[in-house]
């Protein structure tokens, strides 16, 4: 047990213990079969929970979506600013962001996609649609501290990292590249942002 876990109560030691249980559930269930596959009932049973103590954590299988991917996409996102910190061209640097954002967007294709739609589409004051936001606009502020490097503004930085997230959102997000591989996509949005952005 953490430390910090260790200074909780036994009530919030056990919500964040069903908590963990619901996530690593809804994952794997999600994982093997899709979402569009998954009930709330399989989920449960796996995370070894009532249906009803499950809604009081997710009320829909979006927000169990939401849950599940948000973590990975934290990870991934940790993973970009740590790769883009070690690279010089401000270009690069970019698609150091990018590369595990999409690699973990499309580690389940169907469910990347359903990811996306339930950001772009959900209730922005549900508590997981929250956090997806909040790591959305941490992608951004991070590709526009990179194009900081190269431009002459804050705010033109800003412009172009939030062009960078759109563009890859959409790639990301379009029927048309379900089909491709993860490296033609990451290819995609490199030739597009190769457009837009400024070089060194």
């Amino acid at each position: 047990m953490t430390d910090a876990a260790a200074s909780l109560g036994r009530r919030e030691r056990n919500k964040l213990d069903k908590l963990a249980r619901i996530t690593a559930a809804a994952g794997e269930l999600f994982a093997e079969h899709g979402v569009d596959d998954v009930t709330t009932q399989q989920i449960a049973d796996r995370a070894d929970i009532g249906t009803g103590t499950l809604f009081l954590y997710a009320k829909t299988k979006g927000e169990l979506l939401l849950l599940v991917q948000n973590a990975s996409y934290a990870d991934a996102l940790a993973e970009g600013r740590d790769a883009a910190a070690a690279e010089p061209d401000a270009f690069k640097a970019v698609m150091c962001v990018v590369r595990p954002v999409v690699e973990c967007n499309r580690k389940q294709i169907d469910n990347g996609r359903t990811y996306l739609r339930e950001i772009v589409f959900g209730d922005p004051e549900e508590p997981h649609h929250k956090a997806a936001l909040e790591v959305t606009v941490q992608t951004e502020q991070a590709i526009a501290e990179i194009l900081r490097r190269v431009v002459e503004t804050d705010a033109r930085a800003a412009v172009l990292a939030h062009v960078a997230s759109a563009i890859m959102f959409i790639s990301m997000a379009a029927t048309i590249n379900a089909s491709k591989t993860t490296t033609e996509v990451i290819e995609e949005i490199a030739l597009q942002l190769g457009a837009v952005l400024p070089r060194q």
